[in-house]
Order: C-alpha cells, then structure tokens, then sequence
C-alpha cells in the first residue's frame, strides 16, 4: 500500500462514524415511537429539538454522531494531505490509528455513561494527537 497505509485508519474512522449512525437510529426511532412522536408530521426542527422529547442516553448516540463530524473532517483532511506528501508511513500511521482509537473510546464514553470529564479527557489526548498529525504534515509541506 505504500504511502496510502494512512488511509486505513481515515477508513476505520469513517466506518466507526456509520456504527454511530446506526446506533443512533436503531435507538432514536423506537423511542420516537414510544414518546409517540409522528415523524411525518413534523415540518422543519433539528435533531436537538428532541432534547426535550427523548431521553438524555437515547440523543446521547445522535450528539456524538454530530461530533463525529467536526474535529475528525481535520483528520481526514490532514491524513489526505500526508498520503499525497508520501508521509502516509510510520509514525504518522501510529497516530493516526491512535486518533481513530482515542475517538472511538469517545464515541462509547458519550453513547453510554456520558461522564463529561471523562469524555473531555479522551476529547482533548486526541486534539494533542491530531495537532501533533497536522504539524507533522506542515513540516513536510512547507519544508525549504
């Protein structure tokens, strides 16, 4: 695979990001269902609108499926970059795959017992990593 071998853990993450997805709607749907909710009658609103209908662990899966669209686009976006620099190797792979882990211990910290400190911690080691991916990446790229 050669310099692509960054792209797995890009997939992995991708993949992991759909498993959020899922989880959120095999949970999501039955407890609209439950609190009586008529999805075909709503016109408009946003998903955190059901903050105040669901219960706290069910949008607890749909909050961190929204995260899992924000910092990890950086991710994507700087382990692209390296694989197109043919610094996809390595230590680079090692931190990517450690931000890939890091996001899904997340994931599960925030889908099941969403302990905020806990939660920021792990949220915070991954920033340290991605920022770490990134400098990486301008070295090479801005490099005389």
């Amino acid at each position: 695979m050669g310099t692509n071998t960054i792209l797995q853990p890009v997939i992995a993450l991708v993949l992991w990001t759909m498993i959020m997805w899922l989880w959120m709607y095999v949970t999501r749907i039955p407890a609209m269902q439950k609190a009586d909710i008529d999805a075909n009658k709503m016109v408009g609103g946003k998903g955190a609108d059901l903050d105040a209908i669901l219960p706290p662990n069910v949008q607890w899966k749909a909050h961190n499926y929204n995260h899992l669209l924000t910092e990890p686009t950086l991710f994507y976006a700087i382990c692209l970059s390296l694989a197109l620099l043919g610094a996809g190797l390595g230590f680079n792979v090692t931190l990517a795959w450690i931000y890939v882990g890091l996001r899904v211990l997340h994931s599960l910290i925030q889908a099941t017992v969403n302990r905020v400190m806990f939660r920021f911690m792990v949220f915070a080691l991954s920033s340290i990593v991605l920022i770490w991916l990134a400098i990486n990446a301008a070295l090479i790229a801005f490099q005389g």
